[in-house]
């Protein structure tokens, strides 16, 4: 309506301009691109033309070619081969005989699929709790708050290892809704989860400032329903947080992800993950490094793009604000 502020921080297209002129968000960007694209249309490709075999196709027995000697994938002590310069094993393998590189293309596509699905999850409910919350007021208000500090009283991993532990043992019962024990829907729950209070209270706070500002005085005088000012008038002008929020949210949640699946709580032990994979090779880290090395450096490489990107977006959106997720 005629008086409302702009979406805060400034409009998207002025915070395009920003994101443009900053290199290190335009590398970052690439570099996020590249991941998505190896993971996602990358990994088929490379099974069906390249090496020709699955993530979880063993192959103790089997050999490779390099150099014009035939080398065993296993060795007979149980080493697996190590990287080289080859199309099957690129990266090694495993105790298994199983493509290290095709397990990490596909163990990316389960990491970021956690990451982002529950990372937009808890943003949308974080978004309806904190503009609920601040617009309410009164017993809305305070419930929703108790209910965010209830969360907020536990240490993240503490919270996210005893709800991924309880959903583990029967899943998750809603009425005629349930989910199995072993479906990805587990991990994305527990995770988005424990952040909700993360990006609520800052929400909250902002909503707080928003509504004594003309432009909803202005709404609620003109006989506005409660329900469009907050569709309306106030999610427009938390949009570019919440944006920031799910980007730098997206890198906690493979960390997330990752931790919980190294403890056996998180992603099915039998679906590649970057974490299961790491869970698998750390007890063989001095004879094959390479096991956790690789998996390691998907996360950080991936973890720091999405940080570098989401303080790049939070600087364009907002160059005074100081938004940081802290576990």
């Amino acid at each position: 309506m005629n008086g409302s502020p702009p979406i805060a921080g400034g409009s998207f297209r002025t915070a395009w301009r920003r994101l443009r002129r900053n290199p290190a968000a335009i590398g970052s960007a690439i570099v996020l691109f590249l991941i998505l694209f190896a993971c996602f249309p990358g990994a088929p490709l490379w099974v069906s033309h390249a090496c020709h075999h699955g993530p979880d196709d063993q192959n103790i027995q089997g050999t490779v070619t390099e150099n014009g000697h035939k080398v065993p994938v296993v060795a007979n002590d149980g080493t697996p081969i190590g990287p080289g310069l080859r199309a099957c094993y690129l990266l090694g393998a495993d105790a298994n005989g199983r493509d290290l590189f095709v397990r990490l293309l596909y163990g990316g596509r389960v990491s970021l699929e956690v990451g982002i699905t529950s990372a937009v999850l808890c943003v949308l409910v974080a978004l309806l709790l904190g503009i609920l919350s601040a617009y309410a007021g009164g017993m809305t208000d305070s419930v929703i708050s108790r209910f965010l500090d209830l969360i907020w009283s536990f240490p993240v991993y503490l919270l996210a290892v005893a709800l991924a532990t309880a959903f583990a043992v029967n899943g998750i019962s809603i009425g005629p809704l349930h989910v199995a024990s072993t479906s990805l829907a587990i991990p994305i729950v527990v995770i988005s989860i424990v952040y909700i209070p993360y990006v609520a209270r800052p929400i909250r706070g902002q909503v707080l400032t928003l509504r004594r500002m003309e432009f909803i005085e202005a709404a609620i005088a003109s006989g506005y329903r409660p329900t469009r000012i907050m569709a309306v008038e106030l999610l427009p002008n938390v949009a570019s947080m919440a944006l920031v929020f799910l980007t730098l949210i997206v890198a906690t949640n493979i960390l997330t992800e990752a931790a919980l699946s190294f403890l056996g709580v998180g992603v099915p032990l039998l679906t590649p993950s970057w974490g299961n994979i790491i869970e698998q090779g750390y007890q063989t880290i001095v004879t094959a490094p390479w096991l956790t090395v690789a998996p390691g450096l998907a996360i950080m490489l991936t973890v720091v793009s999405l940080n570098v990107l989401g303080d790049a977006l939070r600087d364009a959106f907002d160059p005074h604000a100081r938004i940081r997720i802290r576990g």
